[in-house]
């Protein structure tokens, strides 16, 4: 199956960021990761976790933060 856009339900924007959340599905279980854009075209995936709640925990999206601020120190570097 081809899509032009993917649904929300499977690649959420984080408000207030410019990370997103893939949603993804493996038997019973839901894990989401944590990503952004690289100019546009590169996608980099930074943390997962399972979530339990529709809220994404506060202390995952400041790892995710972290961890994108070492990918452009090191990229820069």
């Amino acid at each position: 199956m081809e899509l032009d856009v993917i649904p929300e339900k499977y690649f959420k924007h984080l408000e207030g960021t410019n990370l997103y959340e893939v949603r993804i599905r493996v038997g019973t279980n839901i894990y989401r990761v944590f990503t952004f854009f690289d100019q546009e075209n590169l996608v980099i995936l930074l943390h997962g976790i399972t979530k339990k709640t529709q809220r994404t925990p506060p202390k995952e999206i400041e790892k995710a933060k972290r961890l994108q601020k070492e990918y452009y120190d090191g990229k820069n570097k």
